[in-house]
């Protein structure tokens, strides 16, 4: 992997996490002024749909996505750019960014779905869940859809980029990109929308939550991965769940 495309696509990366930091920090270290030196910084780390609204509570997901969705498609990347060094007309940018189309759009749907959950109670202005039922229920849900046909359907292509790709090879990379980030989403969608019970603006979730889903994806490894990490989340949700209730 060489080349002025794959230091910019890190280096976005790198951005991401960087900024989604920022946002992360309290509040009493944003309004600083030492830790950003501009009131451009407070403003834009102000991401609580409370105080921020529903376009930087987007921009937040936008990162988000970025950030965590990216690096578990550098494989695949780097296998279309391999396939592509033989056949004229492949460009790399657009391939990357229809996969991140896809996520743009999973992202407007978070956002909403966390502004409505914002003005129902159900999660706190940072994005972690109050309630213990919808923390039982979205355990449960991903946990569950560890074991679908659907996930499991989506890994295999996500797991083999080289058959993926030569069987779709002529739609060229935008159509590709696309596609990559539909089987992208079918793997990743309810992993990510345990962000409503560890926190949205919780780094560790996301670092955690990134690298597993990268172990998902690696052919050698992912087998290992899915299943057992289903069974956590199941009982993860059954034992929050009896709690609510009291059964234990």
């Amino acid at each position: 992997m060489t080349g002025w495309h794959w230091i910019a696509l890190f280096g976005s990366i790198l951005c991401a996490w960087v900024v989604l930091y920022l946002m992360a920090l309290p509040d009493d270290l944003r309004q600083a002024g030492l830790i950003y030196g501009a009131d451009f910084w407070t403003t834009l780390c102000t991401v609580t749909p409370d105080a921020a609204g529903f376009f930087r509570v987007l921009l937040m997901w936008v990162l988000m996505s970025a950030a965590m969705m990216a690096p578990t498609a550098l494989p695949a990347f780097a296998t279309y750019e391999d396939l592509g060094q033989a056949t004229e007309g492949t460009r790399f940018g657009v391939l990357v960014g229809g996969y991140l189309f896809v996520w743009l759009g999973f992202s407007v749907c978070a956002a909403l779905v966390q502004m409505g959950l914002f003005q129902m109670e159900l999660i706190s202005a940072f994005g972690d869940s109050r309630s213990n039922a919808l923390s039982a229920a979205l355990l449960l849900l991903a946990g569950g859809y560890q074991f679908s046909p659907v996930k499991e359907a989506c890994l295999s292509k996500c797991r083999m980029p080289l058959t993926f790709f030569m069987q779709h090879w002529d739609e060229g990379p935008l159509k590709n990109g696309i596609r990559l980030g539909l089987v992208c989403l079918g793997c990743c969608w309810a992993l990510m929308l345990l962000a409503f019970v560890g926190g949205v603006m919780n780094i560790a979730f996301m670092g955690l939550a990134t690298v597993i889903m990268v172990l998902e994806k690696l052919p050698q490894i992912g087998r290992f991965v899915t299943k057992p990490l289903g069974v956590v989340l199941i009982a993860s949700g059954i034992w929050i769940g009896a709690g609510s209730l009291g059964i234990i």
